[in-house]
């Protein structure tokens, strides 16, 4: 049974899950590279347990955050940033997030493994890690580097991490079927 997801401005939304190590962000910056230069746009959000700096203690923006601001633009000619501070709030929703994004043909999502979103899975063994998939509905795909199990649930498909051009002819093929 294919798992429903957030869309509207997100457009498709594809959960990359795994432990550190397995090849999450290498397999996304392939994946990003190649569907972005197809014309799609694809944006991403990726979820970090860390707290993020942007710019050092020292720069206007940072000065200001600490300052007291609720949210500071940081804004180029190349590119803009917003900072929100929490501020003791609770954390945004992956919804919420995702309605602030721009819209995109597909949102990918690194992180967030307890979402309610269909997730692909990628899983390395020398990790040292158990697999998520057994454990998560929601992953319906897993790219690894070792053979599909014989159990298998049905319904998850079996792709080859050392062959990202396979993980993104299945990648495709989802944004077909759901147009």
């Amino acid at each position: 049974m294919a798992t429903e997801a957030p869309t509207a401005a997100a457009g498709q939304v594809l959960g990359v899950i795994g432990w550190s190590g397995s090849g999450k962000t290498t397999l996304l910056e392939f994946l990003v590279g190649q569907l972005a230069a197809e014309g799609l746009r694809v944006n991403v959000i990726k979820h970090s347990h860390h707290d993020i700096v942007l710019e050092p203690p020292h720069k206007d923006s940072a000065r200001l955050r600490t300052a007291g601001a609720a949210e500071v633009m940081i804004a180029s000619p190349y590119r803009f940033a917003i900072q929100h501070e929490l501020r003791s709030a609770p954390e945004p929703s992956l919804d919420e997030h995702l309605a602030r994004l721009a819209p995109a043909d597909l949102t990918l999502v690194e992180g967030y493994k307890w979402a309610a979103i269909p997730k692909l899975e990628v899983f390395r063994p020398e990790t040292g890690r158990a697999q998520l998939y057994p454990d998560d509905a929601q992953v319906i795909a897993v790219a690894a580097n070792v053979p599909a199990p014989p159990d298998l649930r049905p319904g998850v498909d079996w792709l080859d991490l050392d062959q990202p051009a396979t993980v993104l002819r299945w990648v495709k093929r989802r944004l077909e079927s759901a147009a």
